[in-house]
């Protein structure tokens, strides 16, 4: 995955867009380029907040780990995006862990130089704002597609946004360029691997996806999209132990 620009990453960002070209120029000259591994940890729970960092290569899964082990994943980060800003702001300890997916770039900026910095722009804290909101509306997302949604209707919405980032138009469908494991999907969409594995098993069967050289291809993305809008709930408990998706007590 080639690195995306500097520049041009920071003036299409809605944090930093509102800036002269100057400005940007001045916060460029304030951070630096960090570069992790597949894998690799960046920041753990509880961790100081001392940084915020945007993704040039690569993505950036954010997550935490329950008492028994198991990983809830709130979002990837894709290039062009950023995240830490919370933690930046008030100083406090990160509330998720973040986690390289593949080979990472990210320009990273520390709170002890952008505090400074957004006291003397305005247009960035503006900026800023608007990012955190956006941040609170993927999260009440997130939870109410947690609460609403049935595992069908949650896988079919990742792949299809998986699609909206990867995807590739061939001759039979959508292809997402991007691999992804049923481990992987399971942690985003709070379901087991066995689960997961369960549900694509029927849609191949039904002709509605299928696998090559280890990629989806989306053969009915319109049947997807019927099944990501639709609101159900389950009073059932996953194979693997992840709790059910039920009718909220009121």
């Amino acid at each position: 995955m080639p690195l995306i620009d500097h520049r041009a990453a920071l003036a299409e960002h809605p944090l930093f867009s509102r800036m002269d070209a100057a400005d940007r120029d001045q916060l460029l000259a304030l951070g630096m380029d960090r570069r992790f591994n597949d894998g690799q940890l960046i920041f753990q729970r509880g961790d100081p907040g001392v940084s915020m960092m945007l993704v040039l290569r690569g993505q950036v899964r954010i997550s935490i780990l329950s008492e028994e082990g198991k990983e809830l994943v709130f979002n990837l980060i894709q290039p062009g995006e950023c995240f830490g800003e919370i933690a930046l702001l008030d100083g406090q300890p990160r509330s998720a862990a973040a986690t390289a997916v593949g080979q990472c770039v990210l320009f990273t900026l520390a709170r002890a130089n952008f505090i400074p910095f957004l006291l003397c722009h305005p247009q960035a804290t503006l900026g800023l704002l608007a990012v955190l909101c956006e941040r609170l509306r993927t999260a009440s997302m997130f939870i109410e597609r947690l609460v609403f949604q049935n595992l069908p209707a949650r896988l079919a919405r990742l792949l299809l946004n998986l699609a909206e980032i990867h995807g590739v138009s061939t001759p039979t469908g959508i292809r997402i360029a991007h691999r992804i494991s049923q481990q992987e999907i399971g942690s985003l969409i709070a379901a087991s691997r066995e689960s997961v594995n369960k549900q694509l098993q029927i849609w191949r069967k039904e002709d509605l996806l299928t696998v090559e050289h280890g990629c989806f291809i989306l053969l009915q993305p319109a049947a997807l999209h019927r099944l990501a809008a639709s609101v159900s709930v389950s009073s059932t408990r996953d194979p693997a132990g992840f709790p059910a998706i039920s009718q909220p007590a009121p």
